[in-house]
This record gives structure tokens, C-alpha cells and sequence, in this order.
């Protein structure tokens, strides 16, 4: 039934889109830390970029690639999804990353130290699949995003669990002011702790940052 299911979506996603933890510290260590490269800048997304309804952004030749790359590192991992899913699970994440001026591959790089790319995961804390999304954030995002919610299993759904996922993270760089290094810590820490931490002159944690550093510069060195 689930892959009846997805399948349909699948195809359904790719038609339209086409016109126009596991623990965490279990997904940290498939790869080593370090990497000098910078996080990458963001500007502010476009108001016409948040939208639920809005079109989906026209991808480049590169963006392509990246998707080919995003579907190659899918399958390599224990992802719990058919070929047609991960095809379109591929293209949400090139396609919902353009959406909110974030890179593909960041987000591809956070889906790696989250899930290590199980869409199924489930963390010791209760977050839920690829992007490791907290039930209660994303019933919140669901409501102000239109997306159906029929409880935390909506999280298993690939396509809304990263629609949910970089709309969320998009939010935290614009609540930072486009610092991609402190919203990745709110991501993993919680916004609430990182402002009270920003407020009281404490250090932001390092340690997530530096883990989707690393990932992100793998996948790029990967993809060059």
C-alpha cells in the first residue's frame, strides 16, 4: 500500500515538478570530521519563494546534476525507498532548497548527519525521518504550509518531511540574519536554547556545525 502509494506520488511529483538519526552520533560518524571550506551565504528568500502553492523555481543544467548526484547518494544508503520514490525525493530536495535560497547540498549534507539518509529514522528524542523533524514542529509547519497532517507518521512521507524540513531551516536563517552557521545550531539545539545562549554571551555549539561542514564539503568534493 505505502509503495502503491509513493509510486503514484512519484510520478505525480515528477509530471509537475519536471514542467517548470538513527542516533545522531551514529550518522556523524559515516564520515570524517573537518573541511575548511566556508558554509555557503544565503540572501533572503524571496516572499514568493515561501509560498506552498507556488510554482516550483526552474532548475539549471547544474541543478540537474546535483539531482542525479542527490538520487546516486540516495541509493547507495539504506534510504527504505523504491528507485521511483528516491528519483523524487531527489528532485524535492534540489527543487525545495532552490525554493528557499539554500543549496542543495547543504541540505543534502544536514539529511546526511541527521538520517544518514533512512527516511524512516526515528531519533532517540522522537524526531522523524530524513531531516529528523520534531512532531510538534512539524504540525506547526503543516498548518501554516497548507500540508496535510495526519500525525507524526506524516513525517515518514519523504516529499513532505523535506518540504517541512527546509522551509524550517530557511525560517532559521532569516531568524539569525542569514548566519547558515548559528541556524544549524538552532536546527539541532532548538532556536529557544541558541537565543538563550546568544543572550547570555554563552558559546553556540560547534559540534553539528562542524559535522554538516564536513558533509557538505564531501558531497561537493564528490560531485566536482
Amino acid at each position: 500500500m505505502r509503495e502503491t502509494l509513493f509510486a503514484t506520488m512519484a510520478l505525480l511529483g515528477l509530471a509537475v515538478l519536471t514542467g517548470a538519526w538513527l542516533d545522531r552520533s551514529d550518522a556523524a560518524s559515516a564520515f570524517a570530521l573537518g573541511g575548511t571550506r566556508t558554509l555557503p551565504a544565503v540572501g533572503a528568500a524571496p516572499a514568493s519563494a515561501r509560498g506552498a502553492a507556488d510554482a516550483p523555481p526552474l532548475l539549471s543544467a547544474r541543478d540537474v546534476a546535483v539531482e542525479i548526484e542527490v538520487a546516486h547518494f540516495l541509493r547507495e544508503r539504506h534510504s527504505g525507498l523504491a528507485d521511483a520514490e528516491i528519483d523524487a525525493v531527489a528532485r524535492t530536495i534540489v527543487v525545495e532548497a532552490r525554493r528557499h535560497d539554500l543549496e542543495p547540498l547543504l541540505v543534502l549534507g544536514l539529511i546526511r548527519v541527521e538520517s544518514a539518509g533512512y527516511a524512516f529514522a526515528v531519533s532517540h528524542v522522537g524526531a522523524y525521518g530524513l531531516m529528523q523533524i520534531m512532531p510538534a514542529t512539524g504540525a506547526e509547519l503543516a498548518a501554516r504550509m497548507d500540508v496535510a497532517w495526519h500525525g507524526p507518521d506524516t513525517l515518514f512521507d519523504p516529499i513532505v518531511n523535506v518540504r517541512l524540513g527546509t522551509a524550517y531551516l530557511r525560517e532559521l536563517v532569516d531568524r539569525y540574519a542569514g548566519d547558515v552557521a548559528t541556524a544549524l545550531a538552532a536546527y539541532n539545539w532548538g532556536p529557544g536554547r541558541i537565543d538563550h545562549r546568544l543572550r547570555t554571551g554563552a558559546d553556540v555549539p560547534q559540534l553539528y556545525i562542524t559535522q554538516v561542514r564536513a558533509a557538505h564539503e564531501q558531497l561537493l568534493t564528490r560531485g566536482s
